[in-house]
């Protein structure tokens, strides 16, 4: 890690393609997507290196926050990374990887800049941790 990323981790009991799907499966993805008390409605989801996955965040204060990203690289279930269009731009690395029976994930976002990533890590590393949280909750309605 440097001063351009931020990175949040976390052990998962299910395997590595259960994790996967549960990030490229549109459906079960928008159920769990986002920070505590978000919800998500998807337009685009194209799934493949050059495709597009635009969506809305609708925050829990009524706020809607539009996203555009672009997929760099598809490996099921190993990685995903993905190009996020939108401001914040930043380019985002999820690595799923077998360990212990279960998925260690490791979620890495990198900024051009120290600075912008500072800015954004003040709201960013506890959202994430949010994140990770519904996604175990989604995982173990999964199971």
């Amino acid at each position: 890690m440097n001063d351009t990323e931020i990175v949040s981790s976390r052990q998962f009991a299910a395997a590595p393609p259960q994790v996967f799907r549960a990030f490229s499966d549109p459906a079960v993805l928008a159920r769990w997507w986002g920070p505590e008390g978000f919800s998500n409605t998807f337009k685009v989801f194209d799934m493949q290196p050059g495709g597009l996955w635009r969506f809305v965040m609708h925050g829990p204060d009524g706020v809607n926050y539009p996203n555009d990203c672009e997929f760099v690289v598809v490996d099921a279930p190993a990685r995903i990374v993905l190009r996020h269009l939108s401001g914040p731009q930043f380019e985002a690395t999820f690595l799923f990887k077998e360990q212990d029976g279960g998925t260690w994930l490791d979620w890495t976002m990198r900024f051009d800049s120290a600075a912008e990533c500072a800015r954004i890590s003040k709201l960013v590393v506890e959202a994430n941790e949010q994140n990770l949280d519904r996604l175990q909750h989604q995982l173990d309605k999964m199971a």
